[in-house]
């Protein structure tokens, strides 16, 4: 339990003033007589013995008990020969509250309370009921009000207690939820490009090896592909590591990475630039991969980092879907500037599903395109039927900054 260091200064006051208070009556009453002065004596080696307490006091520990004993014992000599320190009982009662347990301190305030009484009633020229009430009163006041600062201390105490463990309860499920969300990130980010590469890397490398008896420089040219899909995706890892935007939008908006990246998804890509500008074609081609088409509407207006990145790795994702998956022959990514909001929309004329049924060992990109959306506020949205193909909508809100940069 913490003590209150301005209490146990006033009580230090207290006691000192009360000793100087008894003192000056007693010399005003009597006079410097012997006895006077022997009285002075032993209050100055009462003084003495209590600051000897109050300077150790952090030094002495059990021994407080015993300079407590001493203290009383002084005090005790000094009110048989001038019952007017009895006074500076106030100020020991005090200190018994703070050194003695509760049965010990009873005994200790009844001793030092009958004490006062007998000295006041000696002095007293009539006896009075004053003189017996007030003590007692005096005494039962002090102790009750002492032990109300103790108890009220103590619930404070317990009460900082709890906030602390309540801090390093919450400081530790920070911790927690940061090293989750740090593996979620770094899932996320492996699945859109380090097992994204990997699959296609694969599938160059199996083309390659299915050609290369028939057709030595088509092998050559998936090898080629393949290597420099590996050393794309090492420049991935690299930066997903770091934490840092994905190659396609550090010197480039997010068009042209869309279109980049329908150039490296398909076997053949077209991608529409400006508003108004018209298709163009892309060259470049995929070992049996899907035709991707990428469509702009919309006058562009500038994006949040955060959202753009996640769309690029919505469409990433959505267009390996399409890749290892849907057995499509086209798909056709729509980036669409609206009023409000922006979109990405991908559609394959695959085979479709009635329901996401992951293959085994997969399954993580529809939920990972979902909670990189929901970071920025934004809602996927996924309609598909067999036969019908799969249609995967991006819808994230735009802020009016956003729309007013246009």
């Amino acid at each position: 339990m913490r003590e209150r260091v301005w209490l146990n200064w006033a009580m230090h006051a207290g006691f000192y003033l009360l000793l100087a208070a008894s003192a000056w009556r007693l010399v005003s009453r009597h006079g410097m007589v012997a006895q006077t002065v022997t009285a002075l004596v032993i209050c100055a080696a009462l003084a003495l013995a209590y600051l000897t307490g109050m300077v150790l006091w952090g030094r002495l520990g059990r021994g407080r008990l015993v300079w407590l004993g001493c203290v009383a014992a002084v005090w005790l000599g000094l009110v048989v020969l001038a019952p007017s320190f009895s006074w500076c009982a106030v100020p020991l009662l005090f200190l018994c509250l703070r050194l003695l347990n509760a049965r010990a301190f009873a005994v200790a305030a009844a001793a030092l309370t009958l004490i006062v009484i007998a000295a006041q009633t000696k002095i007293a020229q009539e006896i009075d009921p004053s003189l017996i009430l007030a003590p007692i009163g005096i005494a039962a006041m002090t102790a009750v009000t002492f032990w109300e600062l103790q108890r009220e201390s103590a619930a404070r105490q317990l009460l900082i207690d709890d906030l602390i463990a309540a801090r390093e309860t919450l400081a530790e499920t920070r911790h927690r939820t940061g090293v989750l969300e740090e593996r979620e990130r770094l899932a996320r980010e492996i699945h859109d490009t380090l097992a994204q590469g990997l699959t296609s890397m694969g599938i160059l490398l199996q083309a390659a090896d299915r050609t290369w008896a028939a057709d030595p420089a088509l092998a050559r040219a998936h090898v080629r592909r393949a290597a420099a899909a590996a050393a794309e995706n090492l420049d991935e890892a690299r930066r997903f590591v770091r934490d840092l935007r994905p190659p396609g939008l550090e010197n480039g908006t997010l068009p042209e990475a869309l279109a980049r990246l329908g150039t490296s998804a398909g076997g053949r890509a077209s991608g529409e630039g400006e508003a108004g500008a018209g298709d163009r074609a892309s060259g470049g081609g995929g070992a049996g991969g899907p035709g991707v088409r990428v469509r702009v509407e919309g006058e562009q207006y500038p994006l949040r980092p955060d959202v753009q990145t996640a769309l690029l790795r919505v469409a990433q994702g959505a267009l390996a879907n399409v890749r290892d998956h849907s057995g499509a022959t086209s798909a056709t990514v729509t980036l669409s500037y609206l009023n409000g909001e922006v979109t990405l929309d991908v559609f394959d004329d695959g085979a479709g599903f009635t329901e996401p049924s992951p293959a085994p060992g997969r399954g993580y990109g529809l939920r990972a395109m979902r909670d990189r959306l929901q970071e920025v506020g934004g809602v996927l949205i996924v309609e598909s039927a067999p036969g019908e193909g799969t249609a995967i909508a991006a819808r994230v809100p735009v802020r009016s900054s956003e729309e007013g940069a246009r």
